[in-house]
């Protein structure tokens, strides 16, 4: 355990020191909620106050972008660089070096959300949730289900390269067609469709519950199972895909 919260300690002063990394995946959602809260904050949507609907958007967006897009950005990057190779030579254990990667992730999504909550009620007028238990178990989840979706797509992801570009053509549409940005009911048929069978769908979803309709989590028994199943499909498929070696194909 030593090893691992050293890791740990490691990889939080990684993260810090990586100055786009903590911009695009930590301070990019928290500065596009103040912009578009800021135009339509005030307006009605769907029943509820513009800036507290999209609140839960935004957490769905900082969840996609720390835990799923950031995560196998940097994972991708370490192992066509040979660092993860190197790393399978020392004293540190395979599953310390990944649980430590994951808590990371989590961690820094765990101060998001708080930033992102506090700026809603300091400059939205959001109240604070009620149903703090709920939310967080329900945040978790969802951080554990991208988390592992994330180390799944590393193993389609071939090279340093173009991390990027597959990792954005990935998270950026399903992040505008799961609602994140506006209502989802607006939009064309094919479009909902699709929406209906994405997780982040139902990361939105289950939040939006929580903290505009007072249900707790286990009212919502269905988002939960979904994304459960999803995070069981990241973890099978991580498990036969990733890969602690550069690809050479």
């Amino acid at each position: 355990m030593r090893l691992f919260w050293h890791e740990v300690k490691t990889e939080q002063k990684l993260y810090w020191r990586s100055r786009e990394l903590a911009f695009f995946t930590f301070a990019l959602p928290i500065v596009i909620f103040f912009l578009i809260g800021s135009v339509y904050g005030h307006d009605t949507i769907d029943g509820a106050k513009g800036s507290h609907y999209l609140l839960a958007g935004m957490l769905g967006y900082g969840v996609t972008a720390t835990a799923f897009a950031g995560l196998s950005i940097v994972i991708v990057v370490r192992r066509e660089g040979g660092i993860l190779k190197r790393l399978r030579g020392t004293p540190l254990p395979a599953w310390a070096y990944i649980g430590a990667v994951l808590t990371s992730t989590i961690f820094v999504f765990a101060l998001e959300a708080i930033a992102l909550v506090l700026l809603g009620r300091a400059v939205f007028d959001v109240p604070l949730p009620t149903h703090v238990f709920s939310l967080v178990v329900a945040l978790l989840l969802s951080a554990l289900t991208f988390t592992a979706l994330g180390l799944a797509l590393t193993a389609v992801v071939r090279s340093a390269e173009g991390s990027s570009a597959v990792v954005n053509a990935v998270y950026l549409p399903m992040v505008f067609i799961s609602g994140s940005f506006f209502s989802p009911h607006s939009f064309p048929e094919f479009l909902r469709a699709i929406a209906a069978v994405l997780p982040l769908t139902y990361v939105i979803k289950l939040v939006r519950d929580i903290t505009l309709h007072g249900a707790q989590i286990w009212d919502r028994p269905g988002s939960v199972a979904v994304l459960a199943a999803w995070g069981l499909v990241g973890l099978v498929a991580a498990r036969q895909g990733f890969r602690w070696e550069p690809r050479q194909d």
